[in-house]
């Protein structure tokens, strides 16, 4: 099993989609990443040698992946937050921050519906 930036990457999968399951790198990333360092993208997982395992380790160093990544997002919002910008007021309040409608969707932002008592519905 593949060991790189701190995640097992699934034996069954095929390189390009494997290296996804790092954070931080994508599809296109991974695409790229394999072009360079010639290893065939089809290949899977279990079926890489050892000498391509760190050929992959050692490009994927130069990227801010997993904990750095994660960190460095965190510390964005933060700074959002903190200077009282809108988007940090987004999300302080758990709502869209991209400037998605919020009256019938952004389940996912807001959470469980809370009814709200005697609140008409005006429809046009």
């Amino acid at each position: 099993m593949a060991r790189i930036a701190g995640v097992n990457l699934p034996k069954e999968k095929r390189v390009q989609i494997g290296l996804t399951y790092i954070f931080g790198v994508g599809k296109a990333t991974s695409t790229k990443i394999l072009k360079e360092l010639n290893i065939d993208i089809n290949k899977k997982v279990q079926d890489l040698s050892e000498d391509e395992v760190n050929k992959l380790r050692e490009r994927i160093a130069k990227f801010a992946t997993e904990g750095d990544l994660r960190r460095k997002v965190q510390s964005d919002i933060k700074h959002l937050v903190d200077t009282g910008t809108y988007r940090g007021l987004r999300h302080k309040r758990g709502l869209p921050v991209r400037g998605q409608r919020t009256r019938k969707n952004a389940r996912t932002r807001k959470g469980k519906k809370k009814t709200v008592a005697n609140k008409k519905v005006v429809t046009k």
